[in-house]
């Protein structure tokens, strides 16, 4: 059996718990799909400061850090959301311990290894943004192979940002625009919105409807800047290893209620 055909058929053995579109958690249960976001960013923190909480070594906490990715990314797949989004590393995070950031690498081979069985199952499609450059070979060769492995799924799309910086991807967008103009391909007075989206990590996928922090921190962190412009903000003081499905759920009713005017009036307004 071809390497393609060994693929297809995991995706047909595998893809047996696929979102259901029936599906509506008793918390949702008064708000209508077209309340709910498309996709939810989170930038998942608290970590640290669960282990220390618990006289644990910091590590102990991103390990229990990524239980909770697996439980929150198959409920948002339940949920049939388009997307969900985590920031998983940032560009910033290379400054902690070396000992740190190399369990954290680990880690991260090990979760997409792990993973790949549930990713297929739940028919999620995998993604990554940011930048490539530092990240072990190894973890590289296991972030291709889980994109190429559920490059065939038709549910929602997980994307990992990890060694990402909003700063930094925006400048990179800006030099690979740069570059066209001075190949004569782009006429610089022909950039918009739109053709600058489209130079960015996140080209093709849509924008964040909510962006959830953990942890009680009121700040973006440098974190899909272009992309939250007008992306709805819901801070819970939950520790990320805490996270668990009602709080997904309560930040998810919290933006049913929101007025979402993209920089307009409302209809009925006078001025």
């Amino acid at each position: 059996m071809g390497k393609a055909k060994r693929q297809s058929h995991l995706l047909d053995t595998l893809n047996k718990t696929m979102a259901d579109p029936a599906y509506i958690p008793e918390s949702l249960a008064d708000v209508p799909r077209h309340r709910w976001p498309r996709h939810i960013a989170m930038i998942m923190d608290g970590n640290g400061r669960w282990a220390q909480a618990r006289g644990l070594p910091r590590i102990e906490g991103h390990r229990r850090g990524a239980e909770t990715v697996r439980l929150i990314t198959e409920e948002c797949a339940r949920l049939a959301l388009a997307q969900l989004t985590l920031f998983a590393f940032s560009s910033e995070n290379w400054r902690r311990p070396r000992e740190e950031v190399d369990f954290l690498m680990e880690l991260y081979r090990l979760h997409l290894i792990q993973e790949r069985p549930t990713i297929l199952k739940n028919n999620i499609r995998f993604r990554t943004i940011g930048r490539r450059e530092g990240i072990p070979a190894e973890v590289l060769a296991e972030v291709d192979r889980t994109i190429e492995m559920s490059a065939g799924s038709t549910g929602m799309t997980l994307c990992l940002a990890v060694n990402y910086g909003g700063r930094q991807e925006i400048a990179d967008a800006a030099r690979r625009l740069a570059a066209e103009a001075a190949r004569g391909s782009l006429d610089p007075a022909a950039i918009n919105d739109e053709t600058f989206a489209r130079a960015l990590d996140t080209a093709g996928m849509p924008d964040p409807d909510l962006l959830i922090r953990t942890a009680g921190e009121m700040r973006l962190s440098n974190f899909l800047l272009w992309q939250t412009s007008y992306a709805e903000i819901w801070v819970t003081e939950t520790l990320w290893p805490d996270f668990r499905e009602p709080n997904l759920w309560a930040a998810m009713h919290d933006f049913s209620k929101r007025e979402r005017r993209f920089g307009a009036l409302k209809p009925d307004a006078a001025d």
